[in-house]
Order: C-alpha cells, then sequence, then structure tokens
C-alpha cells in the first residue's frame, strides 16, 4: 500500500485507484510510442491533486523507465555531445526556475500545464513536421530549447514542449530519436526530483510512494508493447493526441 501521506496530500482509495490508473495508462503509451509517460501522468492526476503532487508521484517511474529508453541503441554518447547545449539548458532552467518560483502550485499553473498539453497536442494531431530555423540546430539554438524546456518543466512537471519538437526538427533516425529522448527525459526528470527537494515539496515518504507507482508502470509498458505488435501506432498516436486535447480544455477550464 502507499504511504498515506505523500507531501500532506491525503489519499483515499479512490485516489489510489486513480494514481495505479494514470501509471498503467502512462506506461502502456510509453511502450506503444516510446513517450508520454510524464505529460500523461501529470495531466491526469493534475485534475485532482497539486502539480508538484502529481510531479512527485511521477519520479522514480520516470527516471527507471528512461534510463531504460536512453541506455538502448548504442549511440548515447554520440547523442551527448551532439545534444548538450539542449541537456545543459533543460537542466539550468528546471533548477533556476524552480527555485525562482516554487512548487509548481501556482494558481495558473494548471492552466499553463493545459495551455502545454493543447500545443502538444496540436502538433501531434495535424502531424506537424518539424524543420528547425536555419542556426537553431547549433549550440544556441539547443541553449533556447532546453531554457524553455526547463521553463515548462518547472511551471507544469511535464518536460516534452519544446524538447521534443526540437529534437524531431533535428531530423534524428527513429532509433536516434527515441534514444534523445530518453537521455533528455531522464535528465529533466532529475532536474525536477532536485527542485522539489530544495523547495520542500518532496520528502523520502514520497520518493517510497513513487517507486511503488513503478509497479503499475512496468505493468502497462508490458501491456503497451503487447498492444504494438497488434495496433496501428499512428491510430493509438492519434487517440493519445485527441485524449491530452480533452485533457488540456479540461485543466484550462479549471
Amino acid at each position: 500500500m502507499f504511504p498515506h501521506d505523500m507531501n500532506a496530500f491525503p489519499l483515499s482509495a479512490g485516489m489510489l485507484a486513480l494514481v495505479a490508473l494514470a501509471f498503467t495508462a502512462g506506461g502502456a503509451v510509453k511502450g506503444l510510442v516510446g513517450l508520454g509517460l510524464p505529460t500523461l501522468v501529470v495531466a491526469v492526476l493534475g485534475l485532482a491533486m497539486p502539480v508538484s503532487q502529481a510531479a512527485a508521484w511521477l519520479l522514480v517511474p520516470s527516471l527507471v523507465t528512461n534510463a531504460w529508453q536512453m541506455a538502448a541503441g548504442g549511440r548515447l554518447r554520440a547523442l551527448s555531445l551532439r545534444l548538450w547545449p539542449l541537456l545543459a539548458g533543460s537542466v539550468v532552467g528546471t533548477v533556476g526556475i524552480g527555485a525562482w518560483l516554487g512548487p509548481p502550485d501556482a494558481p495558473w499553473a494548471r492552466q499553463a500545464l493545459g495551455a502545454a498539453l493543447l500545443a502538444y497536442a496540436a502538433l501531434g494531431l495535424f502531424d506537424v513536421r518539424q524543420r528547425l530555423p536555419a542556426g537553431w540546430g547549433g549550440p544556441a539554438g539547443g541553449a533556447v530549447a532546453g531554457l524553455l524546456t526547463g521553463a515548462t518543466t518547472a511551471v507544469t512537471g511535464i518536460f516534452v514542449i519544446p524538447s521534443v519538437p526540437y529534437l524531431q526538427g533535428l531530423r534524428l533516425d527513429k532509433d536516434e530519436l527515441v534514444q534523445a529522448m530518453g537521455l533528455s527525459f531522464f535528465l529533466s526528470t532529475l532536474a525536477l526530483g532536485a527542485t522539489l527537494a530544495t523547495v520542500g515539496a518532496l520528502r523520502a515518504d514520497g520518493l517510497g510512494a513513487s517507486g511503488l507507482a513503478l509497479l503499475p508502470t512496468v505493468a502497462g509498458l508490458w501491456l503497451g508493447r503487447y498492444v504494438r505488435g497488434r495496433l496501428s501506432a499512428q491510430a493509438f498516436k492519434r487517440c493519445f493526441f485527441v485524449a491530452l486535447l480533452g485533457l488540456g480544455i479540461r485543466l484550462i477550464l479549471g
């Protein structure tokens, strides 16, 4: 059973069921398309609890699944050397903005999360093929994209905007893109965890509960990989982005 007091937020049986469902669904999406765990989990849990609470639940599952994702593929060193401005900017932005603003629990945090989800869903639904402007694929462009990603992470607890569109714009091949996302997400999760701990929004019992959330996440990963062999990934992506669109609208409306 999860601890009953994770950062002083009450957890009823219904809330525990919601947590388990959110992580199972998030793991399934990640197992199928390689991303979506933090986005879906924080979006769903953000409807019922503070964003910082949802982000704290996410830490261990996100670290473990993204460590596995970034280690697969054999191109970690080359990607790290190429993407270091994006990675460094994400860490600096998350820690810096997080230390300035505090936990992502401002009254407008859910609206900001909803806006980020709407932007992300729109890119996915319209299948936008990002092409970076001339010069934006270099260190300066990567650093700017990283800082913006860090700011989004500090405010909303998710780290796909604009890092994923930026990585897609680099025209990496499929395997490189999946590994690059794992690397970016792993470091963003570490930075988010450090920020939550620094501002007092994360405690040891919270990490224990987050560790237990790994169980439904792994179950979801297995389910997603199982479904991937039997369902069009494109069709599932479309359903995923429609769901994010609905969640984004719901969060913006409060």
